[in-house]
């Protein structure tokens, strides 16, 4: 007698279009060893039909490096905010429940609109602004001990968890989240970053900044590359408090 087929059963939330009600789909797939989340969505791309045997539409979601750089195939995975390329089938608990980010609009089943951190990026100017026109040399040095936990910070791949994770990121709250939070600390902290270090303070100090952060810590538990978030945050505390004094007081001294 024939051993059966190992199978995965994942039940995935789904959404037509941004305006539609979610439902939920079953799907069965035959188990290999090592899989991933997006492998078993590609295999029910390949074969959109549910586990009950009805044809449906292929499954729609995000991805790109496939190896947790590039932040695109963020999910929600058994209640938790995640990548799913380095979500393994052999690690997470059956049936393996699929769903959006509810933080960003849905556009379509486990894709999501994260122009509301994009947008925050842009607002705090999460760049260093250089005159790109001719070659400006190597650049002034940071000492190694900054260079250390700057290099941490800039890990950050903009991939939302933290913003799905923090309890004040929602569509009653216009909080800009720990990430965009995060690059303040590391851009204001680099050489030429620095020239603008005032710029992005105030951005952060107005509303929908650093006073609309409840400290619940969810964003550092939650980030795939533990990025220190809370500890950016309380650090930025204490430069717009400074900050503050200098706006109040006036000074003459560079910072």
């Amino acid at each position: 007698m024939a051993e059966q087929q190992k199978t995965v059963t994942f039940i995935i939330q789904r959404q037509d279009t941004p305006d539609s009600a979610p439902y939920e789909e079953t799907f069965e797939i035959p188990y290999r060893p090592n899989m991933n989340v997006i492998a078993a969505l590609m295999e029910i791309q390949r074969n959109p039909v549910t586990k009950d045997g009805k044809k449906t539409t292929p499954v729609t979601w995000e991805m790109n490096c496939l190896e947790e750089v590039c932040g695109a195939c963020s999910m929600v995975i058994n209640g938790k905010p995640r990548q799913s390329c380095s979500a393994m089938v052999d690690q997470l608990e059956e049936p393996i429940r699929l769903e959006p980010m509810r933080t960003f609009p849905v556009i379509r089943d486990l894709m999501v609109d994260r122009s509301r951190m994009f947008d925050a990026l842009k607002k705090v100017k999460a760049w260093i602004p250089i005159d790109g026109t001719y070659d400006l040399g190597p650049g002034p040095r940071m000492p190694e001990t900054k260079r250390q936990w700057a290099y941490e910070l800039s890990k950050c791949m903009t991939c939302g968890v933290c913003l799905e994770a923090c309890p004040n990121v929602n569509d009653k709250s216009n909080f800009m989240g720990p990430a965009p939070l995060s690059q303040v600390r590391l851009f204001n902290a680099h050489p030429t970053g620095a020239m603008n270090k005032a710029e992005r303070l105030a951005a952060i100090m107005g509303d929908g900044g650093l006073a609309n952060c409840g400290n619940s810590q969810n964003c550092v538990q939650a980030c795939p590359k533990g990025i220190p978030l809370t500890t950016s945050i309380a650090a930025l505390n204490r430069e717009a408090t400074v900050q503050m004094f200098r706006n109040f007081f006036g000074s003459d001294y560079s910072y």
